[in-house]
């Protein structure tokens, strides 16, 4: 199975690529085009195709091929941005819904589980929020009574399942977890035998906002009467790009010695914090732990982030060894919760969903909630509490939107000299780096062989400059999360094209 790095996932290991029924698209204009094969594109899917609308999903590499393939599926009700956060800035009305659509998201996935038969090691397990200081401790006092003031299942509690020293704790019931990748397969194979349609190598260059929408994509046209994209992040430039900001998180999944195991989900208080669960694989079991976010690019060795989070561990686990680690993409809102809805600038029959921060398959499937009260019973609780257009775009950002949305460099005319660039750049074989030549900025990475490969820096999404993920070997934008591979192919959005290659020749000695 594919996925946007080099490192390989758990879920990777044994899981060949989504093979779907459709190579082309079908004849006739359908309900409703989804842009995206990750957990929201097709849990979307899923529930309006259920529901009687006929669904397409384009997804530019392959199923899971995103965040998806890198999550570490927390089934999670107590998010990221604590109850006591959302009542300060939403209303206690809010609060109460958001523990009400994140039950149901749980629920759903529950249900999705056991209608269609899908085997992804699910099961449900408590979560524990726990303080190592009197700090915390203070902040976790007022976590719990606004959770429980929203309806959460919290309670004190005086064990955790991890062996690391607390203050304090906090136990929120019927949380869970599950093999993504498994069931995200399970929930595309019932999408696409009720009629759905999946589209893997369809990437969405352009959509011509009209009441049938024409989207130009690389198989060819898809007309549809809806557009909703699950990307991740919107491509192009919107405004939600200024207000939801890239992150990278760090995972490992470890066998221990002493099979000591945690029997829940539990989470420490740090900025950034650790987590920790258990996945059964074929009758093996791996702590998974992660940690260690930054925003994306703004880490100039993200190696060091997998030896500190490695570290953390081994200080608390007795390790045999490290069976899989990667890293992951995801992106925080400003205000706290997910944007679900109308695209803000968009026309009206344009959708989105994004801003998940580190709560992705819950979001996920609140996003197919959300979406089919929109399209089905026309009426939802929940629309206005993750309504995109609560983000109001400033005046002029209309034009902007047009300027930038099809930003390119125009910078590579010719060819540059291999010999002259590997002098200048002076890499070791697996580095890269961004060197000045000719009055250009080039980025170079020279691979396990000694080829070089060059692109230009420059993002075409808002020219930004890239940086190099070491870790990942990617090319990854520090503003607004576009990432690369060497070669300059594009791995994640906004970003609509790759990155320019810039052609090497050989000088050759006469």
């Amino acid at each position: 199975m594919q996925r946007d790095g080099a490192l390989q996932s758990l879920w990777q290991n044994g899981m060949p690529d989504y093979v779907p029924q459709h190579k082309t698209i079908p004849d006739g204009i359908f309900d409703i085009l989804i842009v995206g094969g990750g957990m929201a594109g097709i849990s979307t899917a899923l529930q309006l195709q259920k529901a009687g609308k006929s669904c397409i999903v384009a997804e530019a590499h392959t199923l899971g091929f995103g965040t998806t393939g890198g999550t570490t599926s927390h089934l999670n009700t107590l998010l990221d941005n604590p109850y006591n956060q959302v009542e300060t800035d939403f209303g206690e009305n809010n609060a109460q819904l958001l523990s009400e659509v994140t039950r149901k998201a749980l629920d759903l996935i529950k249900s999705n589980i056991q209608e269609h038969h899908i085997s992804c090691e699910h099961s449900e397990l408590p979560g524990y929020l726990y303080s190592q200081n009197d700090e915390q401790t203070k902040e976790l006092e007022k976590i719990f009574e606004a959770s429980k003031k929203a309806g959460v299942e919290i309670s004190y509690t005086d064990n955790i399942p991890v062996p690391i020293p607390f203050e304090r704790a906090i136990v929120v019931e019927r949380q869970g977890q599950f093999h993504p990748t498994q069931y995200l397969f399970g929930i595309a194979k019932a999408f696409e035998s009720m009629g759905g349609v999946i589209l893997q190598g369809c990437r969405v260059e352009d959509a011509e906002e009209n009441d049938i929408i024409q989207a130009k994509t690389t198989l060819g046209t898809i007309r549809a009467r809806h557009l909703v994209y699950c990307t991740h992040i919107p491509p192009g430039v919107n405004v939600l790009h200024f207000r939801c900001a890239p992150y990278r998180s760090y995972a490992i999944a470890v066998k221990l010695k002493d099979n000591n195991y945690p029997n829940g989900l539990a989470y420490d208080m740090y900025d950034p914090y650790h987590y920790y669960r258990t996945q059964e694989i074929n009758g093996q079991q791996f702590l998974v732990a992660g940690g260690e976010d930054h925003k994306t690019a703004h880490e100039e060795n993200t190696e060091a982030c997998f030896t500190r989070l490695e570290a953390h561990i081994k200080t608390y686990y007795d390790v045999e060894r490290v069976e899989n680690r990667w890293s992951s993409q995801f992106f925080a809102p400003a205000d706290g919760l997910a944007y679900i809805g109308h695209l803000p600038g968009g026309a009206q029959n344009m959708w989105v969903a994004t801003g998940f921060g580190g709560n992705g398959i819950t979001y996920s499937h609140v996003a197919a909630l959300v979406f089919n009260d929109i399209f089905v019973t026309r009426d939802s609780r929940y629309a206005d509490l993750f309504n995109p257009n609560r983000i109001k775009p400033v005046a002029g950002f209309t034009n902007f939107i047009k300027e930038n949305a099809d930003v390119v460099s125009h910078f590579i005319g010719g060819y540059f000299s291999h010999e002259k660039l590997e002098s200048l750049s002076e890499l070791a074989h697996g580095e890269a780096r961004i060197v000045k030549y000719e009055g250009h900025r080039l980025a170079i990475y020279k691979d396990e062989s000694g080829q070089l490969h060059a692109v230009n820096p420059v993002c075409p999404h808002a020219k930004c400059s890239v940086a190099w993920n070491n870790a990942e070997k990617s090319w990854d934008c520090p503003c607004h999360g576009s990432r690369f591979s060497y070669d300059g192919e594009l791995l994640t959005g906004p970003a609509r094209s790759d990155l320019e290659l810039v052609k090497l020749k050989r000088l050759v000695e006469k």
